[in-house]
């Protein structure tokens, strides 16, 4: 038996997250699916049966967990439309995962601009140290 290319779960991991990101762009009707929902990466076993879809979402608190309920539910139809878009033998399971790295930076580049702003003008009264 020939050796399993050491890529594939990439590979395949890839073209899921194609697959998902553009279901979510256009075919997704569940309601509680609302606001910005980024796909950012998926992480498959090597054995493609499982696929942890990581999605960054903006909104409020609320939002967010509405969202998430929303994709927990989509997850069976995700893993049938998968399957036969990606013609595998097998449908990966699909568990959805929360991928902070976009909230992080989105803060972190604010406070990256309030370090950027130059600071306030200074009072120019004499400092009565001085004698």
């Amino acid at each position: 038996m020939p050796p399993r290319d050491p890529r594939r779960a990439d590979r395949v991991g890839e073209a899921v997250r194609e697959e998902v990101a553009a279901f979510l762009a256009r075919d997704v009707k569940d309601p509680r699916i609302q606001g910005l929902v980024t796909v950012t990466a998926v992480e498959m076993t090597r054995d493609l049966r499982h696929a942890k879809v990581f999605v960054s979402v903006m909104g409020s608190a609320t939002e967010r967990a509405a969202t998430f309920d929303g994709l927990k539910s989509t997850a069976s139809h995700l893993r049938s439309r998968v399957g036969k878009a990606l013609q595998l033998q097998f449908a990966p399971e699909i568990a959805f995962r929360i991928d902070e790295s976009v909230a992080r930076a989105a803060h972190i580049e604010t406070l990256l601009a309030g370090l950027r702003e130059p600071p306030p003008p200074a009072d120019d009264t004499k400092d009565d140290r001085d004698g």
